[in-house]
């Protein structure tokens, strides 16, 4: 009796409902809810080319600039690490490239000491990198 009680109290039965032997139960989706957060479907991810790319340059002249903006135009994030060219050179390059970014409504941006990531529009990017020390 005891434990009739204690299954009760862990799982009530409604009393005025109830199943035939043959009966089949049909839920839909509607009709069944998570029983927690982790059950919960989760955020939605964009959907993301399969065939995404992503290019890297270590560019030695300004006029590799423009192999970079050929791989924007084809959909291609690329990371450039300019830490070979003369520093007018490089600023060169980053303007060079700032246009071709805008003009393809992407993204420029630096995460590390002479590296940059451009992203065309087709390619988005969460997060941030933080380029001070923790001292």
């Amino acid at each position: 009796m005891a434990f009739e009680k204690l299954k009760n109290f862990i799982a009530p039965v409604d009393e005025d409902y109830e199943v035939d032997e043959g009966e089949e139960l049909h839920f839909t989706e509607s009709d069944v809810k998570p029983v927690s957060a982790y059950e919960a479907p989760k955020a939605t991810v964009k959907n993301i080319p399969t065939d995404a790319q992503m290019v890297l340059f270590e560019p030695r002249s300004f006029e590799e600039a423009e192999d970079i903006a050929r791989h924007l135009k084809q959909r291609r994030a690329s990371v450039v690490n300019l830490h070979r060219l003369q520093r007018d050179y490089a600023q060169r390059t980053i303007d060079f490239l700032t246009g071709v970014v805008f003009a393809l409504d992407g993204t420029i941006q630096k995460i590390g000491h002479n590296v940059i990531l451009c992203t065309p529009k087709s390619v988005s990017v969460a997060g941030d990198i933080s380029l001070e020390s923790d001292d």
